[in-house]
């Protein structure tokens, strides 16, 4: 049983839609596994190389069927979950935006995998099992949800996107409240056409490394 059962979303509007947005996406990130599986090789590899540490970093995210790993190549230190809750100056700022501007606990190669947004190629798997889509509202965690207040049921009837309309329009300059603002907007305006027109953004933006920390 998922978290949103008995919650219409407004993707559910369009049977036909919804079919190829799911075809587009298993697709899409087949097709993406195979080309770029000497780009995950290499970025594996600096990974473990520069401390050690496992080169995968699992974020524990909700979506439309429950709680899911949403992988990522991990761009932090391999103690960054404890040295953020062992400072309660950093925990505080991290609790009211969940970002943290110049993280301290990014390594040298994850500030290069970040502004690049090549942390994010593992995902591909999420999108392939049908957990993520490549454009959808952000992922988020179960305790983020107490911030989508009356919307926190609809942000649980849509699958998280890799990229998306805060991605392209806003990213880390916009409030937590704006990027709840957008993932909403976005639920509510969704079609294909507004996923491709994100989609054909997507690529510039992270060439301008707009707003990526």
């Amino acid at each position: 049983m998922g978290l949103t059962e008995g919650i219409p979303s407004p993707l559910s509007r369009g049977a036909v839609a919804v079919a190829v947005k799911r075809l587009i996406d298993a697709a899409g990130s087949a097709i993406g596994l195979a080309l770029l599986l000497p780009v995950f090789v290499v970025v594996g590899l600096l990974v473990r190389l520069e401390d050690g540490g496992a080169a995968i970093y699992r974020r524990r995210v909700v979506g439309p069927d429950g709680e899911f790993d949403a992988f990522k190549f991990r761009s932090m230190t391999p103690m960054a979950d404890a040295q953020l809750h062992g400072d309660l100056r950093m925990l505080a700022e991290f609790t009211k935006n969940y970002k943290l501007v110049n993280d301290p606990r990014v390594t040298r190669i994850g500030k290069v995998l970040r502004k690049t947004s090549l942390d994010e190629l593992p995902q591909l798997v999420n999108v392939l099992a049908g957990q993520m889509s490549l454009i959808g509202p952000r992922m988020i965690t179960k305790d983020e949800l107490s911030k989508y207040g009356k919307w926190s049921a609809l942000a649980l009837t849509v699958r998280p996107g890799m990229t998306g309309y805060w991605q392209t329009e806003g990213r880390q300059k916009t409030s937590y409240e704006e990027r709840v603002q957008m993932d909403v907007f976005y639920i509510q305006n969704w079609s294909l056409l507004f996923d491709l027109k994100i989609l054909a953004k997507t690529p510039w933006k992270v060439l301008k490394r707009e707003g990526a920390h």
